[in-house]
């Protein structure tokens, strides 16, 4: 199996030296060269296995050569041995044919522990066999981070940084990166919105000097292997609602496109899925562009789904290079175009996308509505970003197909939009109970790539 840039010029690798890389050095993200596809019998096999099993079964063909059966089954069973279900990813009904999946059961409360917790093992694995070290480099909108930090805190290879927003992102989200004392891992509070910190991330990977000097590596979605782990839950829920017999729908809240681009992923791999819906909040670029082809980029409106607050979709290059037939060259282009503000999907491009995708938006207020709307109605507690997606679901299901909404966040990493939507404060897990109470360890940054740098060639162990 190897990998190919998006951008068309960067080398071509292995899945190990993909997910180490992260970042192509074109400045493009990494796809398989060929997307393998499961057979109708080998999806129906998938039923009643436990999660790590089908884990193994619906990635193993991504991995080549890169480990062995027994080493990937074992990293897979660490991965997941600290979620808080047995499921692993849950279904519960909301209302006939609409179903909510729950992907909240992981270390650090967020759907991200699912690909974060996999790639902790997988880079781990790799470095100890290889006698290598490396510095992650991260940037977050609230759950990127939280999790990579718990993923790799005190790892004797691997040195953590990660770049958020300052005061935008919730106080549990915040708590999660700064309370930890492991001295591998740092949280930086960087002047700005998302799409600065994604920018200097990448920044970063395009200084070649730094990105050698550090070793630098990447765990944001841009990472293929985040992406690859997503693939996993729309697999066994579409399974579980009867798949591959029948289709399935799925509406995903999306902000940086890298969980829903997992969902396009198991659609090409044979996965009966008829639509996925992009559910975006106020800062809904994503929708714009599927409506009217155009992707032009606006002021952040921060909102009580945080997570979302993005302009800059980092996964959608990935849907575009595929929606161009593969033609790095144009991609690269738009890429050039979005620097100054955006760029116009050619017409075969768009109708490419639009037949996999649709969209929809939630304002602040029907947010709200959502989540006391849903408490009244299912007993079902929502996040925002959760609850963005069930008023988008509810307006895009189609009858006689099941729509499965990804529940990405559990209700209390946002307990201030929550209690103000519907009342209730939802409490922290037990084993998160004293969260509030820790020290916190936050490092103050401006938006300025040369300080960003010194610091972390400084901060290194």
């Amino acid at each position: 199996m190897k990998y190919i840039s998006t951008r068309g010029a960067a080398p071509v690798l292995d899945f190990e030296q993909a997910m180490l890389t992260g970042l192509a050095r074109d400045g493009g993200l990494y796809l398989p060269e060929a997307i393998p596809v499961m057979s109708h019998g080998d999806m129906a096999a998938l039923e009643g296995l436990p999660y790590e099993e089908a884990a193994f079964r619906v990635m193993r063909p991504f991995i080549g050569d890169s480990f062995s059966d027994d080493e990937f089954q074992d990293i897979i069973a660490r991965a997941y041995a600290g979620f808080g279900h047995a499921a692993r990813a849950p279904l519960k009904q909301l209302a006939p044919g609409h179903f909510l999946l729950e992907l909240f059961h992981g270390p650090t409360l967020a759907f991200k522990d699912f690909a974060m917790q996999l790639i902790g093992q997988l880079f781990e694995a790799s470095l100890k066999r290889n006698g290598q070290r490396v510095c992650i480099v991260g940037a977050t909108s609230g759950d990127t981070g939280s999790a990579a930090i718990e993923a790799f805190r005190g790892s004797k290879a691997v040195d953590v940084f990660i770049l958020y927003p300052h005061g935008r992102v919730s106080e549990v989200q915040r708590r999660q990166m700064t309370t930890l004392t492991e001295p591998n891992v740092h949280a930086l509070a960087m002047d700005g919105h998302f799409d600065d910190c994604q920018a200097r991330l990448k920044d970063m990977f395009n200084d070649f000097a730094f990105r050698d000097a550090v070793g630098l590596a990447g765990v944001n979605s841009i990472n293929w292997a985040r992406v690859l782990a997503q693939v996993v839950y729309y697999f066994t829920s579409a399974v579980a609602l009867g798949a591959p017999h029948r289709k399935v729908s799925f509406t995903v809240p999306t902000g940086n496109f890298g969980d829903i681009f997992a969902g396009y992923i198991a659609r090409r791999m044979g996965l009966p899925i008829d639509r996925l819906v992009v559910a975006t909040n106020q800062n809904d670029i994503l929708h714009r562009c599927l409506t009217s082809g155009a992707y032009k980029t606006d002021n952040v409106i921060p909102s009580i789904s945080p997570s979302m607050d993005i302009q800059v979709s980092s996964n959608f290059e990935r849907a575009l290079f595929e929606a161009y037939g593969r033609d790095g060259k144009a991609v690269a282009q738009l890429m050039e175009e979005l620097k100054s503000g955006g760029f116009n999907v050619s017409q075969g491009a768009l109708q490419a996308l639009r037949e996999v995708f649709d969209s929809g938006s939630c304002s602040e207020d029907d947010t709200r509505a959502t989540i006391a709307d849903t408490l009244a109605r299912t007993n079902e507690l929502l996040c925002p970003h959760s609850a963005v997606g069930v008023k988008v679901a509810k307006e895009q299901r189609a009858p006689g197909t099941p729509m499965i909404t990804l529940a990405t966040a559990h209700p209390a990493k946002f307990p201030d939009a929550v209690e103000a939507a519907c009342g209730i404060r939802p409490p922290l897990p037990e084993r998160m109970s004293d969260l509030y109470e820790r020290a916190e360890r936050i490092t103050r940054i401006n938006n300025d790539l040369g300080v960003i740098e010194t610091l972390i060639k400084a901060s290194r162990r």
